[in-house]
């Protein structure tokens, strides 16, 4: 039977040494991380997700933000080359989750930098922010692992926020939603919705019409609640002060076999 299945990774020690690019440094609270952390991974298993733990990398203090080390497109993983040098150690392990789950392996490689946080999938269509993150090189080397499986590669220039899933993410049916102050092109969207809070743009799709959020845009989970969705909050407070959100504490496979 498919299964959805999500890679995550218990956050490191020294999580409050993250990287901050578009946001002051402000205190993170490790303890109060782990409890928040904790409960994403509950909310993902109470709408049928098998968490996977990847190893613990300690020594990193970013790990925590799992997507970014990897992208998946159907049975394929491509293994990422993270634009931060410093997060670079971050992806061991994560080809051995993959590899355990049955995919098949490939790499990004140098000159090429790119970030699971810059790739948003709605339907076969790939958008890949090239930006701060991910370069030309490495959206090439990406277009070049997933084209051939029919996925259609869409570069989007990202310059306002971290990732291009800092300012996009989409709903079930695709239609794109985003907050405008924080995008560069919202016209390269087909179909999109403007949502009135920045972190209301994150979504992580748990099946059906529940929409996994975070509590921190509660305007957004009205006007979801309003199209018929069900939001599924979570408070991520201590990791969007390192420009994290709901999308990056996962990697989420839908449809391998176990």
């Amino acid at each position: 039977m498919p299964s959805k299945k999500a890679l995550v990774r218990r956050p490191s020690p020294r999580l409050a040494e993250g990287l901050v690019t578009h946001v002051e440094r402000t205190e993170v609270d490790v303890d109060l991380a782990v409890e928040q952390w904790e409960a994403y991974g509950e909310a993902l298993r109470d709408h049928g997700w098998e968490t996977i733990e990847v190893e613990p990398a300690d020594d990193c203090p970013d790990s925590v933000f799992v997507e970014d080390t990897v992208v998946m497109y159907k049975n394929v993983a491509l293994i990422a080359r993270p634009g931060a040098e410093s997060r670079r150690d971050e992806t061991e392990g994560i080809e051995e989750a993959v590899a355990a789950l049955g995919c098949s392996v490939n790499w990004v490689w140098a000159p090429g930098t790119l970030e699971g946080g810059d790739v948003l999938k709605v339907g076969d269509t790939v958008f890949v922010g090239r930006g701060g993150r991910t370069n030309a090189a490495g959206i090439q080397q990406l277009r070049a692992a997933f084209e051939p499986l029919g996925a259609r590669v869409v570069s989007a220039p990202v310059s306002k926020v971290l990732h291009l899933k800092s300012a996009v993410t989409a709903l079930p049916d695709g239609t794109v939603v985003g907050h405008i102050p924080k995008m560069d092109t919202p016209s390269l969207f087909g179909r999109f919705l403007p949502v009135p809070e920045e972190a209301g743009a994150h979504v992580v799709l748990l099946g059906g019409d529940k929409l996994l959020m975070a509590a921190s845009a509660p305007k957004t989970a009205e006007l979801y609640s309003d199209l018929g969705y069900e939001p599924v909050v979570v408070d991520i407070s201590e990791f969007e002060k390192l420009e994290g959100c709901v999308t990056c504490l996962s990697v989420r496979l839908r449809g391998l076999y176990a």
